[in-house]
């Protein structure tokens, strides 16, 4: 090969890396959705309501009763998010991108409230592990092999301590409260304790709220690849839920 030829091939060879690189970046950036929050999940039940008539009162009953979480209102999908939903968060150090935030999120949940007088004293939902998403098909395979889903196929939370609701809870005001429950991950329960933020709004009690796990508490390891540099070991749980009556 001559000289020409010689700087023909490693120009190519660098376009060859240049692209990878860029594959990588692609796939990859730190386009992380944001995370959840009480105001993004209350407009999205605001905006598909709009015009249906809707009150934001429940009726004779005020809020005492069953509720069931609701999939038909709003969309679900990685980056916008408008309906029930439960995921994670994991920082990740990747190979000459630096530090992201690596979310999985899945809309297959089912659940339920119940309200009895002033207290909340049934909180539980179920989340289905095998439909987790990522923004990218490789790191989802990943995950679902981490979690082993084919025998650990779910997630569920079971509200264990009755909470108080605070004044004006059936009028649609804002209600904060830390919530103590069981939580089952990969085949393990763990008690935890869970701050969520909850509101009535146009008939859908809107619920939404995070905690951290240690991922060695629940028998699990992030999963590896070429481009992580490093992963954090515990992970973000949240979620936001819409209930509407059973």
């Amino acid at each position: 090969m001559g000289r020409n030829g010689k700087i023909v091939a490693v120009v190519v060879a660098v376009v060859v890396v240049v692209a990878a690189g860029a594959g990588a970046w692609w796939f990859l950036r730190d386009d992380a959705p944001e995370a959840v929050s009480l105001e993004t999940a209350t407009e999205s039940v605001t905006s598909t309501t709009a015009g249906s008539g809707s009150a934001t009162t429940t009726g004779p009953g005020g809020i005492d009763g069953r509720w069931s979480v609701d999939t038909e209102t709003g969309a679900f999908d990685y980056e916008s998010a408008t309906g029930s939903f439960v995921g994670f968060r994991i920082d990740e150090e990747l190979v000459g991108i630096g530090g992201i935030q690596a979310v999985g999120r899945t809309g297959e949940v089912t659940g339920e409230l119940a309200v009895e007088g002033s207290e909340l004293t049934v909180a539980t939902f179920t989340a289905d592990m095998a439909s987790i998403t990522t923004n990218d098909r490789r790191r989802d395979d990943k995950v679902a092999e981490a979690l082993e889903v084919g025998s650990f196929p779910e997630a569920v939370f079971s509200l264990s301590t009755p909470v108080p609701l605070g004044p004006g809870a059936a009028d649609g005001e804002r209600q904060q409260a830390t919530v103590t429950g069981e939580f089952t991950l990969h085949g393990v329960t763990r008690s935890v304790e869970v701050p969520v933020e909850a509101q009535l709004v146009e008939g859908t009690v809107v619920v939404v709220g995070s905690f951290e796990v240690a991922l060695a508490d629940y028998d699990l390891e992030v999963p590896s690849a070429p481009i992580v540099i490093s992963a954090s070991d515990t992970a973000t749980i949240e979620f936001q839920l819409l209930f509407t009556r059973a």
